[in-house]
């Protein structure tokens, strides 16, 4: 099996990568007229007689490039022209005869797959590398954005700019309850935002096997204007293939995906529908592109040492395996960001050969009287509440001076239980020392 190679990047800029052109032909397409002629049958029999422009557009290729398929099946007899008009094939109105809708009822036990035509998966795999997480340019003018809801030393924030750069994987840890599922997320949020749009394929196709990759629960589509013109415009390149991208491909946000205890090994493999008979990609495979995110590490069902052995070889190489049903694999990038957040001791989950491979560790530390009174300061503001000292004094008198361990997301939990303690007596939302008095009391146990 051949190695994917990587591109050289170039530091300096972070560009849009280039939209994949429409094809032209059925051989730019990267599939068979056979194959695209097994689709345009299921696409028929399951949502009834099409007009041949609705086929295209179903299919996400121009007309012309189906047009031939179109043809085959009409000399087959697996379909009928029901009629049209004087525009031509494409206003044609397709539907199957009795031998057609025998033969897609044989085809829809083989692959029940419709929709957008697959790309190749040799297609995927360069696009991917055109636009991989290692490619972009990260300074911290630029980066403070999607951190300036948060209070963080200067020392931690430009540790995290290297580790976006870098494309890596970050392992940051530390107590719970001071920011690290925060940070994880404002790093997704640069990626999200800062980062640019990418593309990704409906689905591709691995050895005759359909592999969906576009997740609208997972994907942000991009929607702002493309250099190819209004929609109007847009839908009559599509038919006629005149400089338009590749329809098969969906512009999207850089992708940021969150996952916690509910992470299994079984989500890191190829999903195999067996109704419908084609696979959907697993969950990280579908961050390509962007930040996957494992919180609570170490708290999922699976143990933490499983989870590495999966990806210790990924990580290294930066490319995975995806098995099919039959047992073959192929290979695909594994490029993307990816970030373990734990409030657990590392040293209790992984040993050194992982660590090793983990490029930057990150450790998120109880806050600082200094750094804890900004980040009230902040949470204040945000609840629109005033700043009052005594209470910041008083916590450290009672709780913080005498053992107790101070957490950012003290401030949040203990200034929001102030807002409702005046909600309920139905006062001015205000902050005194003796509401925060009987705030904490209420909230101590989570102190324990």
């Amino acid at each position: 099996m051949a190695v994917l190679s990587r591109p050289v990047v170039d530091w300096d800029t972070n560009p849009a990568p280039e939209a994949p052109i429409s094809p032209e032909s059925i051989k730019e397409s990267g599939l068979t007229s056979s194959f695209l002629a097994d689709m345009l049958v299921r696409t028929i029999y399951t949502r009834g007689p099409q007009i041949g422009r609705d086929l295209a557009q179903v299919l996400c290729l121009p007309f012309k490039i189906i047009r031939e398929p179109l043809k085959h099946l009409k000399e087959e007899k697996h379909i009928q022209v029901d009629g049209g008009d004087l525009v031509g094939e494409v206003s044609y109105r397709y539907s199957l005869t009795d031998r057609g809708r025998s033969h897609a009822q044989d085809l829809m036990k083989q692959c029940a797959y419709v929709g957008p035509a697959p790309v190749p998966l040799e297609d995927y795999v360069e696009q991917c590398y055109r636009q991989t997480v290692t490619g972009l340019s990260c300074y911290p003018e630029v980066l403070r954005a999607p951190f300036r809801h948060l209070v963080i030393k200067d020392d931690l924030f430009n540790a995290i700019g290297p580790a976006i750069i870098s494309g890596r994987s970050v392992f940051i840890y530390g107590p719970p309850g001071n920011g690290k599922t925060a940070i994880a997320r404002s790093i997704g949020e640069y990626m999200n935002s800062v980062g640019g749009s990418i593309f990704i394929p409906y689905a591709f196709l691995a050895d005759g096997n359909v592999v969906t990759v576009y997740d609208p629960s997972l994907h942000v589509v991009d929607d702002t204007p493309s250099e190819f013109g209004d929609e109007g415009d847009a839908v009559v390149r599509r038919l006629l293939s005149d400089g338009s991208h590749d329809q098969r491909w969906v512009k999207i946000r850089r992708p940021v995906i969150v996952v916690g205890g509910e992470l299994t090994l079984s989500m890191l493999d190829l999903r195999f529908n067996s109704e419908a008979n084609f696979y959907q990609a697993p969950i990280h495979f579908k961050a390509n592109g962007g930040v996957f995110l494992i919180d609570d590490f170490g708290r999922q069902i699976v143990s933490p040492k499983e989870l590495l052995n999966r990806w210790i070889l990924p990580l290294e190489d930066r490319h995975d395996f995806l098995t099919v049903s039959n047992g073959k694999k192929f290979q695909v990038p594994f490029e993307q960001l990816i970030i373990f957040s734990t409030n657990l001791d590392p040293k209790d989950l992984v040993d050194d050969a992982f660590l090793r491979r983990i490029r930057h560790k990150v450790c998120i530390t109880a806050p600082t009287r200094d750094v804890y009174e900004k980040i009230f300061g902040s949470v204040c503001k945000r609840l629109d509440m005033n700043f009052n000292a005594e209470s910041v004094e008083y916590l450290y008198e009672r709780y913080y001076n005498r053992g107790r361990t101070p957490r950012a997301s003290d401030c949040r939990d203990l200034l929001e239980t102030v807002q409702s303690i005046c909600r309920y007596r139905r006062q001015p939302v205000h902050l005194t020392r003796d509401l925060m008095v009987e705030a904490s009391a209420s909230f101590i146990a989570e102190f324990k």
